[in-house]
């Protein structure tokens, strides 16, 4: 794995609401990810259960950690945290002390965008990639010349809210509690698609896709709706980026081109005549392993550049 230089054993971490998923990487060879319920109750225990979770897998060359957060990558602290009790916590500060072990924490997107730009030989193959997440909201991360972009405080790339819908006929509506109601969250996530499934009669947006697979009319209607919202939103991303790759991943992916390709046909029909011409829209090929996967990838591309500046 040469991108992440002489490293050769790490630990991936993908921090969810509901699970915990942590696996070993040893140069290609990624281990079955070991998956435990999420502690929730308090900061204090959820960080006992990481802390427990990784030391099974040391010794280890670097740890990194994929949260459902707004991130502060130069300290590892949550600035804001969605469903788990991280807000505020120096997560790698208090980690790495604890493991006595180089620990990195990044957005649990980002991360998954960083596997999602590796080949299996363990090379990155895509040098720019925008990765979707499509679950109960949505996330992103961006890749550009093979490494995460962040932005300039660590927060970037909150994709999921992007304004795709706004009324602006009279000027800016009135901002509310994210995600706002335009964003491409409130109109293309799996929240969406249970309020799509809804009106139609259906439980929720997981019946929609069995009903849709099953060729239900009124099913395959619900995900053509998202799915053009989402191209929407991935338009918007290829105009400003040109990247390689958009890769959707994440729980409502499970539709496969249901999704993707009402996704992919608005997409193309709003790129700038010129732009995109090169770019791919595809499904995540790693699926549920792509958190942990990019999560120790990162650990190791951020160990490595460490070395490098220390070694200059």
């Amino acid at each position: 794995m040469r991108d992440c230089g002489a490293v050769a054993r790490l630990i991936g971490v993908d921090v969810g609401g509901t699970k915990v998923s942590v696996a070993l990487l040893e140069d290609t060879e990624l281990s079955a990810p070991d998956l435990r319920p999420t502690v929730t109750s308090s900061s204090e225990e959820l960080l006992d259960q990481l802390a427990a979770a990784i030391e099974t897998y040391l010794p280890a060359d670097a740890v990194g950690i994929g949260i459902p957060s707004v991130v502060d990558f130069a300290s590892g602290a949550a600035r804001s945290s969605v469903n788990i009790p991280l807000e505020n916590v120096p997560l790698r500060h208090v980690l790495r002390e604890r493991l006595g072990v180089p620990v990195y924490v990044d957005n649990d997107a980002t991360v998954a965008a960083v596997a999602e730009a590796y080949g299996s030989d363990g090379e990155i193959d895509v040098r720019h990639l925008v990765m979707f997440t499509v679950g109960t909201g949505i996330g992103g991360g961006i890749v550009i010349d093979g490494r995460v972009y962040r932005g300039a405080t660590g927060a970037a790339a909150e994709l999921g809210h992007m304004i795709i819908g706004a009324q602006l006929e009279h000027g800016a509506p009135q901002p509310q509690r994210p995600p706002q109601p335009a964003s491409l969250e409130h109109l293309a996530s799996g929240r969406a698609l249970d309020a799509l499934a809804t009106t139609r009669g259906f439980a929720d947006g997981h019946a929609v896709v069995v009903a849709a697979q099953g060729g239900d009319t009124a099913a395959l209607d619900a995900l053509r709706i998202l799915g053009e919202r989402l191209g929407i939103g991935i338009a918007n991303v290829v105009n400003a980026l040109d990247p390689d790759v958009i890769a959707i991943g994440g729980g409502v992916s499970s539709a496969g081109a249901l999704l993707l390709d009402p996704a992919r046909e608005t997409a193309e029909k709003f790129y700038l005549p010129g732009v995109g011409t090169t770019t791919e829209i595809r499904l995540a090929r790693y699926g549920p392993r792509a958190g942990v996967l990019g999560a120790a990838l990162m650990a190791g591309q951020e160990l490595a550049r460490e070395q490098e500046q220390a070694a200059a």
